[in-house]
C-alpha cells in the first residue's frame, strides 16, 4: 500500500457515520455548488481512477449544522443537491457525527468541525488536493503534524493546536502534513475561502 493509500485507509477505518437518509432540512446554497464546481474545474478536488476513491470536499456552517459535500462524491459534475448531507450531531473524541441526507458525511467532516469549532467567524472551509502546492507550502504555511492521519481525533486536536500556536486564522489556510497532497482553506464565507485557494494556486502557475 502506498502512501496515499494508506492516509485514505486509515481515515475510512476509524470515522464512525450514524446516517439518517433523508431529505437534508436545510436549503443548498449556489454558492458551495459554484465553488465546488470551481475546484472540481481545477482539478483540486475530482477522483483518484486508479484507486476509485474521491479526493477533497466542500462545507458550509449553517443554523441546523455543518452542510458538506458526501463521501465518494468527487467524480461528480456538476454538483447537485442530492451531493450534499447535513452533520447536525458529532462526538470528536470518539470520532463519530450523524448526518442527514441522501449521502454519508466524508470522513474528512471531523476535521471541518474542528476548524468551526476553533473559531465561530468561519462559516465555509474548502479542502483540495494538489502535490506540488502541498510540497511547496508544507511548513510554509500552518501545518499539522506529519505523524497524524486525516479523519481521526488526532487530525482535530492538531487542527485545535494551530489554532492556539500559529497564525492560521490570519493565513486561512492550513497543509494537512500527514495526509498526502491535503490542504484546507477557510473563511467567513465561501468566496473568502475560495479566493485564497485561487490566489496560492495563481502564484504557482506564475513560478
Amino acid at each position: 500500500m502506498n502512501e496515499l493509500n494508506q492516509h485514505i485507509d486509515e481515515g475510512y477505518i476509524k470515522f464512525n457515520c450514524a446516517w439518517e437518509e433523508k431529505s437534508i432540512p436545510v436549503s443548498i446554497p449556489a454558492e458551495i455548488k459554484f465553488w465546488r464546481d470551481e475546484m472540481y474545474r481545477l482539478k483540486l478536488i475530482g477522483h483518484y481512477e486508479d484507486i476509485n476513491v474521491g479526493y477533497g470536499n466542500i462545507s458550509i456552517m449553517t443554523s441546523k449544522g455543518m452542510l458538506v459535500s458526501g463521501t465518494q462524491t468527487g467524480q461528480v459534475y456538476p454538483i447537485q443537491d442530492q451531493h450534499f448531507t447535513l452533520v447536525d450531531q458529532y462526538d470528536i473524541g470518539k470520532n463519530w457525527v450523524h448526518c442527514i441526507g441522501p449521502v454519508q458525511a466524508s470522513s474528512e467532516s471531523m476535521t471541518h468541525i474542528a476548524i468551526y469549532e476553533a473559531d465561530q467567524s468561519i462559516k465555509a472551509i474548502i479542502h483540495i488536493h494538489n502535490k506540488i502546492l502541498w510540497n511547496k507550502l508544507m511548513d510554509k504555511v500552518p501545518t499539522t503534524n506529519k505523524r497524524v492521519p486525516y479523519g481521526t481525533p488526532e487530525m482535530a486536536l492538531e487542527i485545535k493546536r494551530l489554532f492556539i500556536e500559529s497564525n492560521v486564522l490570519n493565513k486561512k489556510i492550513i497543509v494537512m502534513g500527514g495526509h498526502d497532497e491535503g490542504i484546507i482553506t477557510f473563511g467567513k464565507n465561501m468566496k473568502q475561502a475560495g479566493d485564497i485557494i485561487l490566489k496560492y494556486t495563481s502564484a504557482r502557475m506564475q513560478n
